[in-house]
């Protein structure tokens, strides 16, 4: 299928602004056999700019070296890293920052796995709609593919996957505008105890397209 023009792409990207495309990692409604992990804790002040939050800092810095060693995949079959627009800092409701990259498609385009690894959980809920956690072979990287509108045949917890392989279908579910097929891709570092949803998030636009242009909100 065709990748939406970058015009297009910039009108609804703005729509989605919006609309408040944020999601809620903690899964609530499990379509697995796995357990469905206790509710997240409701977030914490943000800490003081201290030697603590410098070592955060570069952490991510860290972080985001090694993943660029991935070489991650566009996670939406056809999509142009030219197309791609950075709303990870964009404001949504709630006073909360979008934290992830909204790539738009037609209906029913293949969603594809960024990385080599397994599928951690298939789940759904109120704001990501259709949704899959998938983790890197090192464990320390979880991918979060939300809005779908169903899995690809056959596909469950624990399955490895190869990079490119197609977990499911772009759609609407969720919180997306009924008119805006897209897929809210998140990247989060693993953190210690192992609560994957509460990992700290890490921008994929510098690692997925080849310009830097950010939109709404931008830092």
């Amino acid at each position: 299928m065709k990748p939406l023009p970058p015009r297009a792409s910039a009108v609804l990207l703005f729509a989605l602004a919006a609309s408040g495309c944020v999601q809620s990692l903690a899964p609530s409604v499990v379509t697995t056999s796995l357990a469905p992990e206790p509710a997240p804790s409701a977030p914490s002040a943000p800490p003081p700019a201290s030697a603590p939050a410098r070592l955060a800092l570069a952490t991510a810095g860290m972080a985001n070296a090694a993943l660029a060693s991935h070489d991650l995949e566009i996670p939406v079959a056809g999509a142009s890293p030219y197309s791609l627009e950075d709303s990870f800092d964009s404001p949504r409701e709630g006073g909360r920052e979008h934290h992830a990259i909204d790539i738009l498609a037609p209906r029913g385009t293949p969603v594809l796995a960024a990385d080599d690894g397994r599928v951690l959980r298939l789940s759904s809920n109120t704001l990501g709609g259709i949704t899959v956690y998938t983790i890197d072979r090192t464990g320390e990287f979880v991918y979060y593919y939300a809005h779908l509108e169903g899995y690809r045949d056959g596909l469950h917890a624990g399955d490895i996957v190869s990079r490119g392989d197609t977990l499911g279908y772009v759609g609407t579910t969720g919180d997306a505008p009924a008119n805006v097929p897209h897929l809210h891709f998140q990247i989060l570092q693993m953190p210690p105890n192992g609560r994957y949803w509460e990992g700290d998030p890490i921008d994929p636009f510098p690692l997925l397209s080849e310009r830097a242009t950010r939109i709404v909100g931008s830092h």
